[in-house]
């Protein structure tokens, strides 16, 4: 016997195999359709209001399409001392940002939409964690770098991955620091009634 969602049809408008993955953990039936949003339309402010309006964009893009569907959207940045880290283009880029984390107390930003047209809901909201590295030796960052690892992912590194172990703290929600708050994604679907606990039975 096994927990399970009954749900009504859900949407992850990200192509990102990390908050699929989140999802899929969490017991969730849902479709993927990625957001053709342009990022670079909207201009780069506090990291709260950034990524917050991301994640909005991306879901409406796809909730116009979808109007009767339940859609998610997020956006995830790094920022270390008021500068944000995005995803490293080469491994010079990925060693400065590993480097510039190094020993140090990071924030994680992401901001997720959940919206549905026709029933006219349109909820945001951004959750931060903080995060400690250890103290890494020249070593340890250059063998990183070259695992390709640090590749499309925010800040140069995967919590979730091979780079674990440049971890020492973390003060919030881990999967938040995955790519999205999954906690916080399923209160407020079960809230809204849009799922709720039910129970199978495997024979």
């Amino acid at each position: 016997m096994q927990n399970s969602y009954n749900q009504t049809d859900l949407i992850l408008a990200s192509k990102s195999p990390r908050r699929r993955y989140l999802l899929e953990q969490a017991g969730l039936s849902f479709s993927v359709i990625p957001s053709g949003f342009d990022e670079k339309t909207v201009e780069i402010s506090i990291p709260e209001t950034y990524v917050r309006v991301l994640a909005e964009s991306k879901a409406a893009d796809i909730s116009k399409q979808y109007p009767r569907s339940w859609v998610i959207g997020a956006d995830t940045i790094v920022m270390i001392n008021g500068t944000i880290l995005g995803k490293p283009c080469s491994r010079d880029e990925a060693r400065e940002m590993l480097l510039h984390l190094n020993g140090q107390t990071h924030q994680v930003f992401t901001g997720y939409s959940i919206q549905c047209a026709a029933e006219k809901h349109f909820f945001s909201e951004t959750v931060k964690t903080d995060v400690r590295f250890k103290d890494l030796t020249l070593e340890e960052i250059e063998w990183y770098v070259h695992t390709e690892e640090p590749f499309d992912k925010a800040g140069a590194y995967a919590i979730q991955g091979l780079g674990t172990f440049l971890v020492k703290q973390i003060s919030g929600s881990y999967t938040n620091v995955v790519g999205l708050p999954v906690c916080e994604v399923i209160e407020h679907l079960i809230r809204k009634k849009v799922i709720h606990m039910g129970r199978s039975i495997n024979s």
